[in-house]
């Protein structure tokens, strides 16, 4: 079989300068000669697109739905509370915990739903056998009239706190952060803020709820309640290297406007635990 150069240079002369001529062509537009005899390349300003009469697909990636009834990563349900009849009548829709889980053991205020008594309670001491704690949105309406809204947390306020009078007019603004003031101040012992020193609870600028002083350990060393920025009832303070063996009780104001109240020892007890002064047997107070 004869090479395909053969065949081209049988041809005659002209036949072979048209089909070079022919090959060449798709180069022209592309290449130009300057002055220096060099080759400079043209670029295309505009893409070549094609015409298909019809409009170019796009996809986009569907955004994941929010999972219905989960706050915080928790699995809640919804329930409500309704109580009287009429335009006073109110209604509180709010969720509770699908599973029990325990509250933060040092916040003053735990908010549960009561299946026996069908409302929500405010307890310092949470049983789970009375009902489960609140968790997610919460709403108390008057009528149609929203008088309370807010969010909670394990069983305690969190984020934004709104009251409403019945006239629709606001009352109240309050923040939280897990059932704590949003202003109250936290001491460390550390730079890194790993180990918690003193909680002092504030709210609008006075000290407010409990009051929570830790040993380096991590045990608590004095625990009491401020109200009005005063201490009130009962303090007690710990041997800092006997987690949980009490040192001294002290009973202050029970109103936190009564300043003629003085505090005095309720009990006492030594670092093994014997008790050594208690002031209702004893009938005085120490000097």
């Amino acid at each position: 079989m004869l090479s395909n150069n053969f065949l081209f240079v049988s041809l005659p002369r002209m036949m072979r300068f048209f089909i070079l001529f022919l090959l060449l062509l798709p180069f022209a537009g592309f290449t130009q000669v300057n002055d220096g005899g060099n080759d400079e390349l043209f670029t295309i300003s505009t893409p070549v697109t094609i015409d298909l009469g019809k409009e170019e697909e796009v996809y986009e990636k569907k955004k994941k739905k929010p999972k219905k009834n989960v706050y915080y990563g928790i699995k809640t349900k919804k329930s409500f509370a309704r109580k009287g009849v009429g335009k006073g009548a109110t209604l509180e829709l709010f969720n509770v915990l699908k599973t029990p889980l325990k509250p933060d053991a040092y916040v003053r205020d735990i908010y549960y739903y009561d299946y026996e008594r069908k409302q929500i309670r405010k307890t310092r001491k949470y049983d789970p056998r009375k009902g489960p704690l609140l968790h997610g949105p919460y709403k108390k309406m008057v009528g149609e009239v929203a008088v309370e809204e807010g969010i909670f947390y394990i069983g305690t306020k969190h984020g934004r706190w709104i009251r409403k009078d019945k006239n629709d007019i606001l009352i109240d603004k309050e923040k939280y952060y897990k059932g704590w003031p949003k202003e109250s101040r936290v001491r460390y012992y550390d730079k890194e803020r790993t180990r918690i020193k003193e909680i002092i609870p504030v709210e609008y600028g006075q000290k407010e709820g409990y009051y929570y002083f830790f040993s380096p350990s991590g045990a608590i060393a004095v625990q009491g309640e401020f109200k009005y920025d005063q201490k009130v009832g009962k303090w007690s303070s710990f041997y800092t290297n006997r987690r949980g063996r009490k040192m001294r009780e002290i009973q202050y104001r029970k109103d936190p406007f009564d300043d003629k109240f003085q505090p005095y020892i309720l009990r006492e007890w030594n670092s093994k635990g014997k008790q050594i002064y208690d002031y209702e047997k004893d009938k005085k107070r120490p000097q």
